[in-house]
């Protein structure tokens, strides 16, 4: 259990069976009445914010979330299959959990995946990614006063701006959280 006077960034706690993540929290202590804790939090599963006062001494079962990494190995269409690699169990997971990873990782590459209570949530790709450019229009020579940026298709079929000077072929440093160019790999 945990009461919501230890409610921190990133705890995990459930309200009706469902879990839910600390966002942000706010001890106040008021001149008049007793103290609370305003907190933001979201579910983990369907991604809804909300926000609520809880009274210091209110307690909550605890939400046990497990992260593995896991290999993706190919997709049927409908279908995206991940293995463990230590156990070689695979797990099929549907489109829209896999949606923002599957566009930065090919296959044989790894993944973190988290579970609840067994079932797959959320899937991570790595931070950072070193792709190859598939397609991208050639740059113009002599427009490089300014940082001038084109888009380009790398091997997952994601699109990213890139400079001018990047060619197809090139292999290029991606962060996949803003979607943004870090540099030559």
């Amino acid at each position: 259990m945990v009461s919501a006077g230890d409610f921190r960034k990133g705890v995990t706690f459930q309200i009706n069976g469902e879990p839910f993540v600390v966002l942000d929290f706010q001890h106040v202590k008021p001149g008049k009445g007793a103290a609370f804790v305003r907190t933001k939090y979201k579910n983990i599963i369907t991604g809804a914010i909300r926000e609520e006062a809880f009274n210091p001494n209110d307690k909550f079962p605890k939400a046990h979330i497990e992260t593995k990494t896991m290999q993706y190995l190919y997709s049927d269409g409908e279908m995206y299959y991940f293995m463990d690699p230590e156990s070689y169990e695979q797990v099929p997971l549907m489109e829209d959990q896999v949606e923002e990873a599957v566009k930065w990782i090919r296959e044989n590459d790894n993944a973190t995946i988290k579970f609840y209570n067994n079932a797959a949530f959320s899937v991570e790709a790595p931070n950072f990614v070193e792709l190859a450019v598939t397609e991208t229009e050639p740059g113009v020579k002599g427009d490089t006063a300014t940082n001038v940026t084109k888009e380009a298709i790398v091997e997952t079929g994601a699109s990213v701006q890139v400079p001018i000077f990047i060619v197809e072929g090139e292999v290029i440093k991606i962060d996949t959280r803003e979607g943004s160019y870090l540099g030559r790999a």
